[in-house]
């Protein structure tokens, strides 16, 4: 027997609930190491963006980090010479084209966030390790269709 569209309905108001809390819960921690490193909110989550794509082998530009954080790109210059300043990011020209600004976590960057991060990265984890692998990859691919659906309709509309 299928699932109605109630059924269905239902299931993503209560999978929407749980993914707010988890962003509320989220975006709060965020504030938590803006306030420890001693910056600006924003600034804090720029950091974390450049960590994050960094790990992932594609640091970002000041174009791609804008495109993240919804910010002009004069405001964009004031944050990361903030987080220059601050010690905590390093622009640097690695790109055959030398116009290309690449950000780089710092090492003392790094090292606040393995620190505030750390036990709550191994908690979340030690959860996840708990779930076959292919139930994992299943919900990355529900999260990343159901978040394409917002994509869409944030869309600047075709004129």
């Amino acid at each position: 027997m299928g699932q109605t569209s109630g059924d269905i309905a239902s299931q993503r108001q209560r999978l929407a609930e749980g993914l707010m809390a988890y962003g509320a819960s989220f975006t709060e921690l965020g504030r938590r190491f803006a306030e420890a490193l001693g910056v600006h909110t924003t600034d804090a989550f720029a950091l974390m963006d450049i960590a994050v794509a960094e790990e992932a082998g594609t640091p970002l530009s000041p174009a791609l980090l804008g495109k993240r954080i919804a910010l002009s790109s004069g405001a964009m210059t004031a944050l990361l010479n903030r987080l220059e300043q601050a010690g905590y990011v390093i622009r640097s020209r690695e790109h055959t084209d030398r116009r290309i600004v690449t950000l780089r976590c710092s090492p003392q960057a790094r090292q606040h966030a393995d620190q505030f991060f750390g036990p709550v990265n191994a908690e979340q984890d030690a959860i996840l390790a708990a779930y076959p692998p292919e139930l994992l990859e299943q919900f990355d691919t529900v999260l990343a269709a159901l978040r394409g659906t917002m994509d869409l309709q944030l869309a600047p509309p075709e004129s």
